[in-house]
């Protein structure tokens, strides 16, 4: 049987997976979570073999929170299902310790191939993810520039372009106004750029906007 903790910060989303999933042979949605807390702490409390996670939460989510999982859990399979685009978060969560990564719009028989191949430790990613960290792992000098930079200058990479003055950033990610006005101009430089408005425009050519922000 393989145990399975929901995580998403929507009831609805929650409540469909859990009737979809526990519908299927073999599975058993032994957890729910809202945020990533309250995920730790059913982790803590109880055994699953496989965590179906959103990468979007209040509080702390995403890559941060599958690093944490897989450092205190290193066995446990972790299977993201996220409402942003493979290209992208896969490959960092990936490299985080994910091992599977799907949209919200993928289907339900291939949510359900995806749940039982992690479950017995395979990796579950679609060619063009596996080619892109394929490229990051021999070393691409083509490489995107947003590629370039870290998990938490991605974080605010992309709260820049979705329009979080530095002082919302700042609240947000629990961070003072001169660390996150610091990564702004790392951020800049490594992606050779004068201003945020140049940000946005790269985001908007390369499809890293979403209609609801970030």
């Amino acid at each position: 049987m393989i145990r399975i903790l929901i995580v998403d910060d929507h009831a609805i989303v929650r409540g469909g997976l859990k009737e979809l999933l526990s519908g299927e042979s073999g599975f058993i949605v032994a957890g729910e979570a809202a945020n990533g807390l309250e995920a730790l702490r059913r982790i803590r409390e109880q055994a699953f073999d496989v965590v179906l996670l959103d990468m979007s939460m209040p509080g702390r989510s995403g890559v941060e929170l599958i690093k944490q999982i897989k450092s205190e859990h290193p066995k446990l399979a972790i299977l993201v299902l996220s409402m942003h685009k493979e290209e992208q978060y896969a490959v960092r969560a990936m490299k985080a310790g994910a091992l599977g990564y799907l949209t919200k719009e993928s289907a339900p028989d291939q949510l359900v191939a995806a749940i039982r191949k992690v479950a017995r430790g395979g990796v579950f990613i679609t060619s063009s993810a596996a080619e892109r960290m394929a490229l990051e792992l021999y070393g691409n000098h083509d490489a995107t520039p947003h590629t370039l930079l870290s998990d938490r200058e991605y974080q605010v990479f992309r709260m820049i372009v979705a329009g979080t003055p530095i002082s919302g950033i700042a609240d947000k990610l629990s961070l003072s106004v001169k660390t996150v006005s610091t990564h702004k101009t790392r951020i800049l430089q490594k992606m050779g750029m004068a201003n945020a408005a140049e940000l946005i425009h790269y985001a908007i050519r390369h499809q890293l906007l979403e209609p609801s922000g970030d």
